[in-house]
């Protein structure tokens, strides 16, 4: 099943700026993505390194969405969106890095949506969402890991 833009923002109640091109079919990947500053990994690639906790608690992600990350100043929001029980989110996750905003669960493609940025199909699998994070260096002094803020 292909979802258009127009479809996914129908469906969800949720809008994107006027410079995306609505009848854009948004495609469905299952291995890495992104969407701005917040990545999206197959969770084989991390398992090594990453888990969710035992008592973790999952939430259904409804189709209205649940907010995985706003930007630094504060106005649009990445959002996940899936149909009623397909998909289950929790943000109990053990990562070394920091990184990590959370973990998904889905049984069947979950979308996320960007004001700017648009849509992106996440196909079933477990997936880790994780903020990006720069290297950065000032005249040869080691600034460290610094956010990305979208």
């Amino acid at each position: 099943m292909t979802m258009t833009l127009a479809e996914l923002t129908t469906r969800t109640g949720l809008d994107v700026l006027d410079h995306l091109e609505r009848q854009v079919t948004i495609p469905v990947v299952d291995g890495l993505q992104a969407q701005g500053d917040l990545i999206v990994i197959p969770y084989g690639l991390v398992a090594r390194h990453v888990g969710v906790f035992p008592h973790a608690r999952r939430q259904d992600v409804p189709a209205v969405g649940v907010e995985l990350l706003r930007s630094a100043a504060g106005g649009n929001p990445h959002s996940l969106v899936a149909d009623a029980g397909t998909c289950r989110w929790t943000t109990s996750v053990r990562d070394p890095a920091g990184l990590a905003l959370g973990m998904i669960d889905a049984s069947e493609v979950v979308y996320l949506i960007h004001p700017e940025h648009g849509g992106t199909g996440i196909a079933p699998g477990r997936y880790l969402v994780r903020r990006q994070r720069e290297r950065g260096t000032e005249r040869g002094a080691w600034l460290g890991n610094r956010m990305i803020a979208d």
